[in-house]
């Protein structure tokens, strides 16, 4: 009667320890990431996405990811306007994925499309997310 007891708690057990054992394993349930990136070259030395849109001297890169997939979502700080050669101001069809703490409020009337990315502006720089809808990434100055 005791082993019975013991494996009847097992389940609850598991349970208890991921919920103790922080948001890396909910993250890991979820097949979500999130990261940080001092610059944009620790961003591209360390993500396995791309997001040639943004301008090399932002900072304070935050990223929130799908582990098994394409989408995510990207916010940093920088002054900096974004590339006309590389992202046309439309009007904005998509929204993100993920939310955040520190995500804004994505629907705008109005974005830039840059390739995959879909990027609006922030108060202190840009916030972006991919994949966006196939006809925003159509306007888009890069495929």
């Amino acid at each position: 009667m005791k082993k019975s007891r013991t494996l009847a708690l097992l389940p609850i057990a598991a349970l208890a320890a991921i919920a103790l054992s922080g948001c890396a394993v909910m993250d890991d349930l979820r097949h979500e990431s999130s990261t940080d990136f001092a610059t944009v070259s620790e961003l591209s030395d360390g993500w396995d996405k791309a997001a040639p849109w943004l301008p090399a001297d932002a900072s304070d890169i935050r990223t929130r990811e799908a582990t098994n997939g394409d989408s995510a979502i990207l916010r940093a700080t920088t002054d900096t306007e974004l590339d006309p050669a590389k992202c046309a101001e439309i009007d904005r069809q998509s929204a993100p994925v993920y939310e955040q703490d520190w995500s804004p409020n994505a629907f705008v009337d109005t974005a830039w499309v840059c390739g995959d990315w879909t990027v609006i502006p922030t108060d202190d720089g840009w916030f972006g997310w991919t994949p966006n809808d196939p006809d925003e990434k159509a306007l888009s100055p890069v495929g």
